[in-house]
This record gives C-alpha cells, structure tokens and sequence, in this order.
C-alpha cells in the first residue's frame, strides 16, 4: 500500500534525474566548447544558474516533506541523501560554467602540443562517462552500477597526477597552456570526486550502507 510520503519522494527523483541530464548537457557543452575553442559561456552560465535554482527547489520540498509526513528513518535517509545529491549536480554545474570561463579568458588548449589535446580529451571523455553513470545509478536506484565508480575514479586520480608530472618534464610549453590544460584536468578531477559521492548516496539510500567509493 502506497504512502502520501512516496510520491513526494518520487517527485523528488524525479526532479534530481532532470537536474543529472542538464548537468551532463552543461558538462559536454563546456568539455566540447573548450577543447573546440568555441565559447559557450553565456549557454553555461544560464545551464548553471537554473541548476542552483532547481537545488533550491529541492532544499524547499525536502523541508516540506519533513514538515508535512513525519519521515520515519529510512524516508529521511532518502530525503537528507536527495538533498545532497541536488547539490552535487549543482557544483557540476559549476565545474562546466569555470571550465568554459577558462577557455573564454586563456584560449590555452589552442596552444597546446597535441599531446596535451589527446590527453584533455581523453580524460574528459571519462569524467563524462562517470557524470552519466551517476545520473543513471541515481535513476534506477542501482546499487551495484553505482558501485562501479571506484575504479574509474582511480583511474582519474592517476591520470592527473601523470599529467602534472608529465608537464613538469617538459622543458618548452606555452605558458597559457599550462595554465588551462592544468586548471581544467584539476576540475575534471574534481567532477570525478562529485560523481563518486552521488554515487555513495544512492548506496546509503537503497541499503542504509555509508561507504567509500573513493
């Protein structure tokens, strides 16, 4: 028998899915934008700001839902997990609106040897791969998808920390180059870290488990 609770907490899934897909909308606009020395900053900022507006909404309906049904333990543990999910999304989209700034302010990737291109892309291709895998692991509620993120998230870290010590091994690269290519590998980075912790809220909200996936 269902609850007056369970479509609210549906709503909310419901909310936090659109929230993921433009977050991966304002993630691959920035990726492409930047590495195809396009600028996308104003279509960003306006993806980033209706993000932080929609997080908002999903502060203000957690508090509703806390007010109106008296939650018993594993509804709250859904809505506190919604909440963070929602704000999460909403540093994606934060990450993609200082990913294209960066490209409008420095144009560094234009500089850059192909080396560095190849590796930007690669490694944006799989932040973008792990932004998905969140977004899906959170729609379906999939606990062992979502458990899939580890390794990949390893991956990124590694792939960073050989990309700084690679640069530092080169003797001649352009200065705004570096500059971007670093600032934007430390973001995709970050992004890595935001999708690893949605991907521990859909663990705590399915089993009630807290867990590291880093």
């Amino acid at each position: 028998m269902s609850r007056i609770i369970d479509q609210g907490l549906e709503e909310q899934t419901v909310l936090l899915t659109r929230m993921g897909e433009l977050t991966y909308e304002a993630l691959s606009l920035s990726i492409c934008g930047y590495l195809g020395c396009k600028s996308v900053q104003t279509q960003v900022r306006e993806m980033s700001d209706v993000l932080v507006a929609m997080a908002g909404k999903v502060e203000d309906r957690t508090f509703e839902l806390i007010a109106r049904f008296q939650p018993v333990a594993s509804d709250l543990r859904a809505i506190k997990s919604y909440m963070k999910i929602s704000n999460d999304f909403a540093r994606y989209g934060r990450y993609a609106l200082d990913i294209s700034s960066i490209s409008d302010q420095l144009h560094g990737i234009e500089q850059c040897e192909t080396w560095i291109r190849d590796y930007l892309v690669e490694m944006g291709d799989k932040v973008l791969f792990m932004v998905k895998t969140s977004i899906d692991a959170l729609r379906k509620h999939d606990v062992t998808l979502a458990k899939t993120i580890s390794s990949i998230e390893r991956e990124i870290d590694r792939m960073y920390e050989g990309f700084l010590n690679r640069l530092l091994n080169q003797e001649e690269i352009n200065n705004k180059c570096i500059a971007s290519s670093i600032l934007v590998t430390r973001y995709f980075e970050r992004i890595a870290d935001h999708a690893v912790y949605v991907c521990e809220s859909i663990v705590y909200i399915v089993t009630g488990e807290k867990i590291s996936l880093s």
